[in-house]
């Protein structure tokens, strides 16, 4: 059931120059989430800003009431959102789109840039059904991998960058892991990565699922500017996905 909250800022956090993340406390018992599910987050007295803003739900304690979000700052609305402090209230709708299946015993979970958000939670899933996840975190930069402390505790975390700053130097799909057997697969970043990623599940008939991250205004499927071709025919990614086989998703096999 999608809800409209005011939540409460009672934590925030800064990681570096372009990211910074919230852990937001409900007035009110939360939703049921599922990992690989987002927010709507109203962006307030910022008059050229007129629609929400999409942010994946990084991680969720039903039983505490809080969900915290990561958040890339990339333009006026979320450097609004970024100027907020512990105790101001967030206009919330949620939890909106489907998300992971917690599928496999040796599952691998690829995440780069602000993509990583969702596979907190992804982890934290597995971990409850007593699966330990291999965790791939990359950027081009050590600074443009984001609370990645939050992961540490899993059968195995490991890194890439592309100047070699954190982890080994490369792309995420050059690094080692991949030399691994897995029976599972899922990201979520940057749409080369993400397809770079499915081509090796694909080559190696894994089955992987993706958290695509087209621009999203409405998140429930009225706007359709969120549409994506799909083996079965157009698809909103808020309202249908933002998680979806990589196997359905026509623009990753071309």
């Amino acid at each position: 059931m999608k809800k409209i909250v005011d939540f409460t800022i009672v934590a925030r956090r800064q990681f570096g120059e372009h990211y910074f993340g919230w852990t937001l406390k409900s007035p009110e018992t939360l939703e049921p989430i599922k990992a690989g599910q987002f927010v709507e987050v109203e962006v307030r007295d910022c008059n050229d800003v007129m629609l929400r803003r999409p942010i994946s739900i990084h991680d969720f304690d039903l039983q505490a009431g809080t969900m915290d979000l990561l958040i890339q700052i990339v333009g006026k609305g979320t450097r609004k959102l970024a100027t907020l402090k512990e105790g101001d209230k967030v206009n919330v709708i949620y939890p909106l789109g489907n998300g992971f299946a917690v599928s496999g015993k040796n599952p691998l979970l690829v995440g780069g840039g602000a993509g990583i958000a969702p596979l907190l939670g992804l982890a934290k899933a597995y971990k409850a059904q007593g699966v330990n996840p291999t965790i791939l975190l990359g950027g081009r930069t050590e600074q443009l991998i984001p609370a990645r402390e939050a992961f540490v505790g899993y059968s195995t975390l490991a890194f890439a960058t592309e100047d070699g700053s954190l982890g080994e130097k490369g792309l995420v799909t050059q690094h080692t892991v991949f030399g691994q057997t897995y029976d599972h697969i899922a990201t979520c970043g940057p749409t080369p990565m993400m397809k770079a990623v499915a081509k090796s599940a694909h080559e190696r008939n894994i089955p992987c699922e993706v958290s695509l991250e087209n621009m999203m205004a409405c998140g429930v499927g009225a706007c359709l500017c969120c549409v994506t071709d799909t083996d079965d025919g157009h698809k909103c990614v808020c309202k249908d996905g933002p998680v979806f086989n990589s196997e359905k998703i026509l623009s990753f096999k071309s």
